[in-house]
């Protein structure tokens, strides 16, 4: 099913969010990979308390707490890392599909766009060092009205900028929980299940199940 309107979450979707830490694996310490894992859980826990709280922090703000949480939480972690983790958060590897997925749908005529929670300074860099900005209409950052996916304005922003109706729209993300907030608000939903993680939100079904980016084209 082919669509004018392609929308993409960033972090889990487009970039390896445990690229960070996989780079600095020695530096942080055997336990380097419950590093990432608490990193990536509290990074979101952060910007879902805050939204119900409706106290809001940038998303840079949200992920430097969530490391030095999980540094300070993990048996052996060295937290002299956490400088080199920042920076490396800044420039995530993009997974090996997404340019060639990107570039097809552009052939095709597609518009294309991101979606997400990351500030502008930290999609601004992701984009440029994974060289898709080319290959990006829009890059949509959450920043300018101040609340955190899954609150059901933050897909609104997507449709209002390419003035179409929700279903018009194709979403792909990573988040199980993404893909129930979009689903919610009307978008066609592809999940990119890159992990083999079960299914939940039953009640909000993916319109597609996919393991890579791959499979939205094919």
């Amino acid at each position: 099913m082919k669509f004018n309107y392609y929308t993409f979450d960033a972090y889990g979707t487009l970039f390896d969010v445990h690229s960070a830490v996989d780079r600095h694996r020695d530096l942080v310490g055997p336990m380097a990979a419950r590093v990432s894992e608490v990193w990536r859980n509290k990074q979101l826990e952060y910007s879902w308390t805050r939204n119900s709280m409706g106290r809001y922090r940038e998303f840079w703000e949200l992920t430097e707490q969530a490391l030095d949480f999980a540094l300070a939480s993990t048996p052996g972690a060295n937290i002299e890392a956490k400088s080199k983790l920042l920076s490396a958060y800044e420039t995530l590897d993009c997974y090996d599909d997404v340019a060639g997925v990107l570039r097809q749908l552009k052939e095709q005529g597609a518009k294309t766009a991101v979606l997400s929670n990351g500030s502008p300074a930290m999609l601004e860099s992701a984009v440029n060092h994974a060289k898709i900005c080319e290959l990006l209409d829009e890059t949509i950052s959450v920043d300018p009205i101040k609340t955190y996916k899954a609150t059901q304005t933050v897909y609104a922003l997507v449709s209002d900028i390419f003035d179409t109706q929700p279903g018009e729209i194709s979403y792909q993300s990573s988040n199980r929980w993404d893909i129930a907030g979009a689903k919610t608000f009307g978008f066609y939903c592809q999940w990119i299940n890159r992990t083999a993680q079960p299914d939940e939100y039953f009640d909000l079904q993916a319109d597609t199940v996919h393991s890579n980016l791959l499979g939205i084209i094919n």
